[in-house]
């Protein structure tokens, strides 16, 4: 089996386990759009943001630490795996989304496209 067969059989396994949706808050203005996802718990590296086609996925494990010499008697999270997917419009231009991650915060800024971005007419006079 190639490298890319297990990658895609890892993946196709990933998105099919139970996940927590993380609760994100999406604002609209005439540029684009930001959207806020709540991601407490997650360091960078284990964070993945993706355009795949028009859907921009958002995936990422949260880890809990515990003291090298401690070992938790209860947990509440029993699921450390984010996942949401979003259905991108075609106002919006996927090659350009930024994202950054602050303090368990993800906020990612998708700018409209080009032929979708508000644009003044000069009217001539006659």
């Amino acid at each position: 089996m190639t490298e890319q067969a297990v990658t895609q059989s890892t993946d196709q396994a990933r998105r099919n386990e139970p996940s927590l949706l993380p609760p994100v808050d999406v604002i609209e203005d005439a540029a684009g759009i930001t959207v806020y996802a709540d991601l407490p718990g997650v360091p960078r590296d284990r964070l993945s943001v993706r355009v795949e086609g028009d859907t921009l996925l958002i995936e990422a494990d949260l880890v809990l630490s515990v003291p090298q010499d401690m070992q938790a008697s209860h947990a509440e999270v029993q699921r450390t795996h984010y996942r949401r997917a979003f259905t991108l419009s075609r106002e919006l231009d996927p090659d350009k989304v930024g994202a950054e991650l602050n303090h368990g915060v993800l906020r990612l800024r998708i700018p409209k496209a080009e032929h979708a971005q508000p644009r003044r007419i000069t009217v001539q006079v006659a």
